[in-house]
């Protein structure tokens, strides 16, 4: 019988999207309060994918994928989300921005096989963590590169998400104590 073993810790990557700069300042200021430094992020790109997020955050989204230098224990990321739910609806609450929604957070972690990110909408693809969060393997690591699954949302098929990935993967795989393969 194989004896249970806890993983290695993952490297937590938020995305952070607003049409606000001021909001993805905020974010990056109290990610960083609440998790430590940043150890990269992504270049800012255009979310065009979906007319989704119109409605509540409106036009002109700009998406950031962060990755911060604490290494996370992967059971912490239902509370992660919850948090970073909290960190959206504090935001909204200060009725600083016309739109409902100014701000989304969605937080993830990345091992080196896998891109997760946390979700509060299930689907037949994704496994219930606990507290209504579920959890979504985004992308996978082959051949040298993170690969989209057929339910991988369109922005994170963008050649930017997935080298910014592979660049976090290679910080990650230097703050691993020992290579796990």
């Amino acid at each position: 019988m194989a004896e249970p073993m806890n993983p290695a810790p993952a490297l937590l990557v938020v995305a952070a999207f607003s049409r606000h700069d001021e909001a993805l300042g905020w974010a990056r200021e109290r990610l960083q309060h609440d998790y430590g430094p940043l150890a990269a992020a992504s270049p800012l790109f255009s979310f065009r994918h979906t007319k989704y997020y119109e409605t509540t955050m409106g036009p002109d989204l700009l998406k950031q994928l962060m990755a911060f230098e604490q290494l996370m224990g992967q059971e912490q990321l239902t509370a992660i989300k919850l948090h970073t739910n909290h960190l959206e609806r504090e935001l909204a609450e200060t009725g600083q921005f016309a739109e409902p929604r100014p701000l989304n957070l969605d937080p993830g972690l990345l091992t080196l096989g896998k891109f997760l990110l946390a979700t509060t909408k299930d689907q037949a693809h994704r496994i219930y963590l606990r507290d209504g969060i579920y959890a979504e393997v985004t992308l996978r690591f082959q051949d040298g590169g993170y690969e989209p699954w057929p339910w991988t949302y369109a922005d994170y098929r963008e050649p930017v998400v997935r080298a910014a990935l592979k660049e976090f993967r290679d910080y990650y795989r230097r703050r691993l104590p020992a290579d796990p393969g």
